[in-house]
């Protein structure tokens, strides 16, 4: 966003204060310091929320949202699963066995990659999908949650393998698949997101039909893009049981429109608002945004995230957030960006672990 207010000053006296500005809506407000001292530039934020508790969203929900979700699975439904599975050696411990896996998509021919993690004794096991933040990347797969006793698949979203040289991801993310979040996204049923969420749900059935798997208790997880996916995840899909969210990207997407921040990818800011300003664009984001996927959840929810995010705006955050009725626990770590201190993991794994293995 434009600052309301911007200024430099020759500090003397090595303190330097401003007067806050007032907010006459719920939302949040930055105070961005960048200091040029001894040759080196130094730089530090803070941000007050107003009622964040009170915001509320601006991304509309389609008239047909629940119903063209329910066609798009009714479709995936008829794809087999075709699901092939290889054994990494090298990555088995004493206890789990690690496999890389690929199924068919939401149409023939069409790959969905990831890495599994099932422990080697025999019996029945919970389940939990590991859904990736942004960007193309290689996976390893989640090794300590396996050894606890918890199935674990770790996905990629961009139907290639995960378990590539490093190098070609690198080359795939600044060539290939550079934007992909704008792949299409004139066109509801071609945007680059439709893959990835329906993919989200097939790897699910993915783990439904693995005879290690309860049957029952399934979580999802993720932080920024898997943080939206998660939410996105547990709304399409009614096997899930529970789920924890880390700073969820793709909410409330239009806030650029209506003269606040909206989330990442940031598809109206003022850098992308020229490219993206049609009635084609804003209406397919309507069957995308994470604000309209929190509104249907009906399980309970773990959310995790800090005012000073730049890359998913708390606003965005909030404005998901507040419109869930299902059970629901924010844990804000203030002062955090978009990372997380090693309290919040642990907060966010223990919940998810004691929720899967049933403690309470």
């Amino acid at each position: 966003m434009e600052p309301l207010k911007k200024d430099s000053v020759l500090v003397k006296e090595g303190t330097f204060s401003v007067t806050p500005t007032s907010l006459k809506s719920p939302g949040f407000i930055q105070c961005i310091a960048t200091i040029k001292y001894d040759g080196k530039e130094y730089r530090g934020l803070a941000t007050a929320g107003v009622e964040p508790n009170s915001i509320k969203p601006t991304a509309e929900i389609p008239k047909d949202f629940i119903s063209y979700w329910e066609t798009a699975k009714a479709e995936l439904s008829k794809v087999p699963l075709d699901a092939r599975m290889t054994l990494i050696p090298e990555r088995c411990t004493e206890n789990v066995n690690v496999y890389h896996v690929n199924i068919q998509n939401y149409r023939a021919g069409t790959r969905l990659y990831g890495i599994l993690c099932v422990p080697k004794k025999e019996g029945k096991y919970p389940a939990l999908l590991q859904v990736p933040g942004a960007g193309t990347r290689p996976y390893s797969g989640d090794i300590a949650n396996a050894e606890k006793g918890i199935i674990t698949f770790q996905i990629g979203i961009h139907g290639v393998p995960v378990n590539m040289d490093p190098v070609v991801y690198n080359n795939l993310g600044a060539g290939a698949l550079n934007g992909y979040w704008y792949f299409n996204l004139e066109n509801k049923d071609r945007y680059y997101y439709k893959r990835v969420y329906l993919g989200c749900v097939r790897a699910n059935d993915f783990l439904q039909s693995l005879p290690e798997f309860d049957g029952i208790n399934l979580g999802v997880t993720g932080g920024s893009q898997g943080g939206a996916l998660s939410i996105i995840t547990a709304a399409l899909d009614s096997r899930v049981k529970y789920l924890a969210a880390y700073y969820p990207a793709l909410s409330d997407l239009t806030g650029y429109l209506n003269g606040r921040a909206g989330g990442w990818p940031h598809l109206f800011d003022k850098n992308n608002l020229a490219f993206n300003n049609s009635k084609e664009k804003i209406e397919t984001i309507g069957y995308y945004d994470v604000v309209n996927f929190a509104r249907q959840l009906k399980i309970p929810g773990m959310y995790t995230w800090g005012f000073n995010d730049e890359t998913c705006p708390p606003t965005s955050m909030y404005a998901a957030y507040n419109v869930i009725t299902a059970p629901k626990s924010l844990y804000l770590a203030l002062e955090t960006g978009h990372w997380t201190y090693p309290e919040q993991n642990e907060k966010m794994n223990n919940w998810m672990f004691e929720k899967l293995k049933g403690i309470n």
